[in-house]
């Protein structure tokens, strides 16, 4: 497992003690802990935050983050829309000459206020120490490409070294970007994990995953046997239904395990494959069964995304593919509000025995439109229906002679009483609406247990 070791740290001139956090992979490999406890990752990706956003834009964000149920906020230190030449809000700029090893501390200064502030509100950074074109130059983003083996370990270490005594720090490598055959690209990004690990102390004490381009395999086709790389994360990118279930039931199921999250998916008010012309803009229900999928699919957290909000659109600020709000505003778009339905279910039951099985249900559909995804764990079940279509439950899965069932809607956290059945045979459930938009939650629980309402 791996754990954070710190020593009490005295800051200089101010006086005070920081303890840092614990985080671990649970001892079935399957999920992560914090504080010896199951930490369920609900991840926005703020990607521009340290880049764009002055401290007191930076506190409203995080505040309102904190308020919707988000625990960890996805950031880069060196950010995608010109983060080298562009300046932060305060006109300070990541290194001295574009040096990785000579990083300036004006700038960074700013990122610990962040990364504090999150503290302060019960939220985590999953950070990133550069986005990908830094390391090599192509058509997102904007370098130049700065980065080699060499001064990505250096950087790394000098970065790993500057957080490792933050309590609320996860690493994640890549930034969008896969790294290319036949490149040195897989070499790098060792080498900056290497660094990282270095000012830790050792794999034991740092908490890496790398965050790649929409893949089959994610992370884990290049990582996945390294010893620093402890879950495999996906992106599944911006298209509509897509096969989420099966990419993260393809890592869940590897000989070797490892816990498995999707980074990215489809985000909300996003131009659907990038066409909106064609395809029109991604809405709340897009983002809910991505989330869903993921979670039921064996996916031990998920992470929200939204357009105008990665890019933190704001006044003069140059769009990136036709946002359509001001990030402000665009923090209370539906999906945004509905994550914490989903985090409310995810709590409401032991988490660390939940696994996916869709031997659960008798019936399905091919395509992610009319997905029926099941999980369960020893004493209860949870079975997804996006489009609230009919399905058949094998039941004797779970413990119980008896089950009490409920209709939960991801759309508003409402529940439908549907009483007490008996745990044998088979029984079609029907969700008490269908058709676009209406995806629904079954509940089954052990009577025994006395669990309370989802």
């Amino acid at each position: 497992m791996k754990k954070f070791f710190i020593p009490i740290l005295f800051l200089g001139f101010v006086n005070c003690v920081s303890l840092a956090q614990t985080f671990t992979v649970s001892v079935n490999k399957r999920y992560i802990l914090k504080e010896n406890k199951p930490f369920v990752w609900v991840g926005d990706t703020a990607w521009e935050l340290f880049h764009a956003l002055d401290r007191d834009s930076a506190t409203y964000y995080l505040t309102k983050r904190a308020s919707q149920g988000f625990t960890i906020i996805q950031a880069v230190a060196l950010a995608e829309l010109d983060g080298l030449n562009s300046p932060n809000a305060y006109g300070e700029k990541p290194f001295l000459n574009n040096d990785p090893t000579k990083p300036n501390e004006a700038y960074f200064r700013h990122v610990d206020f962040i990364v504090d502030k999150a503290n302060e509100l019960g939220l985590n950074i999953g950070l990133l120490p550069t986005w990908g074109d830094k390391v090599f130059k192509d058509r997102w983003g904007t370098g130049p490409e700065i980065f080699n083996a060499e001064n990505a370990k250096v950087f790394a270490k000098w970065i790993g070294n500057r957080y490792k005594n933050r309590k609320n720090i996860i690493w994640i490598l890549g930034g969008d970007r896969n790294p290319r055959a036949g490149s040195q690209d897989v070499a790098l990004w060792r080498a900056m994990a290497a660094g990282i690990v270095d000012a830790h102390g050792g794999n034991e004490n740092a908490l890496i995953t790398f965050h790649p381009q929409p893949n089959k395999e994610g992370a884990s086709e290049w990582f996945h046997n390294d010893d620093w790389f402890d879950f495999n994360m996906f992106q599944t990118g911006h298209c509509r239904d897509n096969d989420v279930y099966n990419r993260i039931q393809g890592s869940y199921n590897r000989q070797l395990v490892k816990p498995v999250i999707d980074g990215e998916p489809i985000y909300e008010d996003h131009p659907v494959c990038f066409n909106a012309n064609d395809l029109g803009t991604t809405n709340a229900y897009d983002v809910r069964k991505a989330l869903y999928l993921d979670v039921f699919a064996g996916a031990f957290g998920f992470t929200y995304g939204c357009h105008d909000v990665w890019q933190m659109y704001r006044p003069k600020a140059t769009p990136v593919n036709g946002p359509h709000f001001y990030w402000k505003t665009a923090l209370e778009l539906p999906a945004a509000n509905q994550v914490k339905y989903l985090k409310r279910l995810i709590e409401s039951r032991p988490i660390l025995d939940r696994v996916p099985d869709q031997s659960l249900i008798l019936e399905n559909a091919n395509s992610a439109y009319e997905r029926i995804q099941a999980t369960r764990g020893n004493d209860y079940i949870f079975i997804y229906s996006a489009a609230g279509k009919s399905f058949t439950v094998n039941l004797g899965k779970v413990s119980g002679n008896q089950l009490v069932g409920y209709w939960f809607s991801p759309k508003n956290g409402q529940i439908k009483e549907i009483g007490i059945i008996e745990n044998k045979g088979t029984k079609q459930f029907t969700p008490p609406t269908s058709g676009y938009g209406q995806d629904w939650v079954l509940v089954l629980d052990d009577v025994a247990k006395k669990y309370v309402k989802p």
